[in-house]
């Protein structure tokens, strides 16, 4: 029978990883993914997930979106922070950076990707999303609003990028304005969601899912797999767009 002491240390290792106790010490390079600038001078829109950090990473992922104007010498990276409301700060960051930054050491997948001149297009789209944003001075982890409600929030007002972010992006599933019944995040479907703790999502790229308290049950019939909670999709990949 363990001790106290030793079910805090087991509890330790499992919440918080080697290597994930420091957040400051964690890796935040890239993970070459994106083209540099150099490479290519075309408009690029990525979006992209990562494992959230410490504990938060078991139950979901933070999602994020980089975006490169036509022959601009940097990206920028939108997405929302939630400890920047603890200084005063709005949690929605519009900043430069690397596009394909590792999380605090965790490895991030590409959700989507424009270039060229449907990149052009959308990027307008998106910074009138981001502006337009109403969650810019608040956030909560669970059920929302959070990263991914924001992330979300862009990917329903820009139907070019007609993706659909993974099924642990916990706060994806919020509807803004206490609404009941949206498009889906690809444009593709239907949703319904009661603040994000229950709802239904019918799509083409969705296919069929089940919000239950923020996590999701479901199946996508188009790229064969299961979505489940905590895991996220067990079956194909869903291809980058």
């Amino acid at each position: 029978m363990r001790t106290m002491p030793q079910a805090l240390a087991l509890f330790s290792l499992l919440a918080f990883p080697a290597g994930a106790q420091d957040w400051r010490m964690a890796d935040r390079s890239s993970a070459k993914i994106a083209p540099t600038p150099a490479q290519e001078r075309r408009a690029v829109v990525q979006v992209y997930a990562a494992r959230a950090i410490r504990w938060r990473g078991w139950f979901a992922v933070h999602t994020w979106i980089a975006l490169k104007e036509k022959d601009a010498p940097s990206y920028e990276v939108l997405q929302v922070v939630g400890w920047r409301l603890r200084r005063g700060l709005s949690p929605v960051m519009d900043e430069p950076g690397e596009p394909d930054r590792r999380w605090f050491g965790k490895e991030p997948a590409l959700i989507c990707e424009l270039r060229g001149e449907k990149a052009e297009s959308a990027i307008i789209k998106i910074r009138k999303a981001a502006a337009d944003y109403p969650y810019r001075d608040s956030y909560r982890a669970w059920p929302g609003p959070n990263s991914n409600t924001f992330t979300s929030f862009i990917l329903r007002a820009v139907p070019e990028l007609g993706a659909a972010l993974p099924p642990n992006a916990i706060g994806r599933d919020w509807l803004v304005h206490g609404r009941l019944l949206g498009r889906s995040e690809s444009g593709t479907g239907v949703q319904l969601s009661l603040l994000g703790l229950l709802g239904f999502t019918v799509g083409v790229r969705e296919g069929v899912e089940v919000q239950v308290l923020g996590l999701c049950f479901g199946v996508d019939f188009r790229r064969p797999a299961l979505k489940l909670p905590l895991i996220g999709r067990v079956g194909m990949r869903a291809a980058p767009l």
